[in-house]
C-alpha cells in the first residue's frame, strides 16, 4: 500500500467521530527491559494532555488513546483506534526521561506501521524531541508518518485542524510541519512557539478527564519506586504536571529546549533554542486544585529548573502550602544545586508538600561539571547544600552522569565516591548519550563517533543501549560502571540503613529484591567475549 498524501483527498470526505486522536506509545519493554514489568515509573502523557486541551479550547473534538499506561499490544490499539475512528491521528512522543523522545520512537512507529498495513487511511501525524531534533530525518526514515510538527506543535495543530481537506496545497500553507511533495520531504516555513503571554490562553490546561483508568482515575500510573519511599502502595494514584516550559541554559548533554525550535536546520540543536515560559500562578493552582479532587498526592512537578524563578515558584509554593496542612502531599521537583542557598526557600518547599528535590549533580569533578553545564552551575560546595536539603527534611534524588567529555575511570570514581559520601535515599546515574537534540549529538556526528543505530539503542536502560566514548574510556566501559556502580550504591550498608531509618524495613527489603533485576548489555558482552 501506498503510505503519502495523494490518497487523502477521497479519505477526507469520510464522516469522523472525532477530530483528532492524541496516541501515547507503548515502547516500555523495548526501553527498559525486565525494569518495565515491576519497577518503572508510568508518567501520566503531560504533551498529550496538553495537546489536547488545547485543541478542545478550540471547539475540535479530542481524545487520548495512552497505550502506554493500558499496556496496549498493536492489535488492540487498532481496534480502539477504528472504533473511535478519527479525522486525524496525533503520535505525541515524549517521555519521563530527556532522552524518550527518541527511544519512544520504537512504540511509535509500529503501531503507526500496523495502522497502514491495515489499511486505515488516516492521516498520521507526530510532534516530539526526535521529530524537531531531526524532521527531515524522520520524514525520509518512516514511510508510515505523513506529517510532522517541528516544534510543540500548538499552532499548527490548531490550523491543520482548520482544513477541509489534506492535500499538498494545503498543507503547503500551514506553517511549523513537514510532509512529502512528490515524494521528497519538505518543511514549511517555521512556526512561533506559545508566547508567555498566550501561554493560558492557548496552553489551557490538562484534559485530565480523558486519560484511561481500571478503578479509579489515575489508577494505571506509577511513581518511580524512589518517589514512592520504595513502598507499592505509595506509587498509585500519580500525575505530573509542568508549571514552565523549557529552560534558558544550554547544557550540552541536553535537548529539552528543542520544543522552541524556531528554524529549518537539518539538524536541530536544542541549546541554540534556550527559554523559558510560564503559566500564571493562578492557573496552575487551579491544575493542581483538579488533581487533589482527583485524590491524586502522589506528584511529580515536571519543569526542568521550577526552583528559578521566585516570582512564579514563592506565591505557587505559598498557595500550596494551605493544601498540605496535613503533610499528605507527596510531591518532587528539579533544581539547579545553586538556587535552592536562598534564605528560607527550603523550609517553604517542604512546607508545600516537596518531599524530594531532584539535583543535577552531574559530576564528582567540578571543571567537567562546570564545561558541560556551559553556565548552568555557579561553582558551588555540592555537599554544603545537600546538607541543607537533608537539614530541612527534604529528600534527595542525586543525578549523575558517567561518561562526560573529559571524563576517565579515575573522574567517575571521583563521582560515584562523592555520591556515596553524600549518601541521597535516591541515586540516578546514566551514561552520557548522544541525544537527538543536543549538542553532543552533533558534535558526535562531525567527530565521525559511532552513534545508536535503532531507536531503542538510545535508551538508558536497553540491552543495545550505545553511549559516546570519552578520549579515555569506550562506550562498554562507561556503561559497565555505570551498572556495577549502581549495584554497589544500593546494596551499600549506609544506603540501605538509612532507608530503614526513615522508611522502614519493607522499603530496605524491596530495594534489595530491585537490584537482582539485572540489564543485559550488548556492547559489554560483546567486549568482555572479545577480551576472554
Amino acid at each position: 500500500m501506498e503510505y503519502g498524501l495523494k490518497r487523502l483527498k477521497k479519505y477526507s470526505k469520510i464522516k469522523m467521530s472525532i477530530d483528532i486522536l492524541f496516541i501515547t506509545p507503548n515502547s516500555s519493554k523495548k526501553v527498559y527491559q525486565e525494569l518495565s514489568k515491576d519497577y518503572s515509573a508510568i508518567e501520566p502523557p503531560t504533551w498529550s494532555l496538553l495537546l489536547a486541551q488545547s485543541c478542545r479550547s478550540r471547539n475540535f473534538k479530542v481524545s487520548i488513546l495512552d497505550a502506554n499506561a493500558e499496556r496496549l499490544d498493536n492489535d488492540t490499539s487498532l481496534l480502539k483506534i477504528k472504533k473511535l475512528n478519527p479525522r486525524l491521528i496525533c503520535f505525541v512522543v515524549y517521555g519521563q526521561n530527556v532522552n524518550a523522545g527518541t527511544t519512544n520512537m520504537v512504540g511509535a512507529t509500529q503501531l503507526a506501521n500496523h495502522i497502514k498495513k491495515n489499511n486505515i487511511e488516516t492521516p498520521i501525524i507526530f510532534v516530539g524531541s526526535h521529530i524537531q531534533a531531526l524532521p527531515i530525518k524522520t520524514l525520509k526514515d518512516e514511510p508510515s508518518i505523513d506529517i510532522i510538527c517541528t516544534n510543540e506543535g500548538v499552532y499548527a495543530l490548531h490550523n491543520l485542524l482548520k482544513l477541509k481537506s489534506f492535500d499538498e496545497k494545503s498543507l503547503i500553507n500551514i506553517n511549523g510541519i513537514g510532509f512529502r511533495k512528490n515524494g521528497l520531504a519538505q518543511l514549511t516555513a517555521p512556526e512561533k512557539v506559545v508566547p508567555q503571554e498566550r501561554m493560558d490562553l492557548d496552553l489551557p490546561g490538562y484534559a485530565w478527564d480523558l486519560l484511561p483508568f481500571k478503578n479509579k482515575p489515575f489508577d494505571l500510573y506509577r511513581a518511580p519506586m524512589w518517589h514512592a519511599e520504595y513502598l507499592e502502595e505509595n506509587r498509585t494514584p500519580y500525575a505530573a504536571i509542568q508549571t514552565s516550559l523549557g529552560c534558558q541554559f544550554g547544557c550540552s548533554f541536553c535537548m529539552i529546549n528543542i520544543i522552541n525550535r524556531n528554524d529549518n536546520d537539518e539538524i536541530g540543536v536544542a541549546s541554540n533554542y534556550s527559554k523559558m515560559r510560564f503559566w500564571s500562578t493562578e492557573f496552575i493552582l487551579e491544575e493542581f486544585k483538579k488533581l487533589f479532587d482527583y485524590g491524586v498526592k502522589t506528584i511529580r512537578i515536571v519543569d526542568e529548573m521550577f526552583l528559578l524563578n521566585p516570582k512564579y515558584y514563592i506565591p505557587l509554593c505559598e498557595k500550596l502550602k494551605e493544601y498540605n496542612r496535613n503533610d499528605e502531599l507527596k510531591m518532587w521537583a528539579y533544581s539547579r544545586i545553586d538556587t535552592i542557598r536562598r534564605k528560607n526557600i527550603l523550609e517553604l518547599v517542604r512546607s508545600a508538600g516537596i518531599k524530594w528535590l531532584c539535583l543535577g549533580i552531574e559530576s564528582g569533578n567540578k571543571n567537567i561539571r562546570l564545561e558541560v553545564s556551559k553556565g548552568k552551575f555557579e561553582d558551588v560546595d555540592v555537599e554544603q547544600v545537600v546538607n541543607q536539603v537533608h537539614n530541612a527534611n527534604i529528600d534527595i534524588m542525586a543525578n549523575y552522569i558517567y561518561g562526560l567529555p573529559g571524563d576517565s575511570k579515575q573522574t567517575i570514581n571521583e563521582t560515584f565516591e562523592l555520591s556515596k559520601k553524600l549518601n541521597t535515599l535516591g541515586w540516578n546515574t546514566y551514561a552520557a548519550m548522544a541525544l537527538p537534540g543536543s549538542a553532543l549529538y552533533k558534535d558526535a556526528i562531525n567527530k565521525n563517533y559511532k552513534l545508536p543505530e535503532k531507536y531503542e539503542d538510545f535508551s538508558f536502560h536497553a540491552y543495545n543501549t550505545t553511549p559516546l566514548p570519552t578520549e579515555n574510556l569506550e562506550p562498554w566501559e562507561i556503561l559497565k560502571l555505570r551498572d556495577e556502580n549502581f549495584i554497589k550504591y544500593h546494596s551499600n550498608e549506609d544506603f540501605l540503613n538509612k532507608i530503614q531509618n526513615k522508611f522502614g524495613q519493607k522499603a530496605k527489603g524491596n530495594i534489595v529484591e530491585m537490584i537482582k533485576v539485572k540489564l543485559r548489555r550488548k556492547i559489554i558482552e560483546e567486549a568482555e567475549k572479545n577480551l576472554s
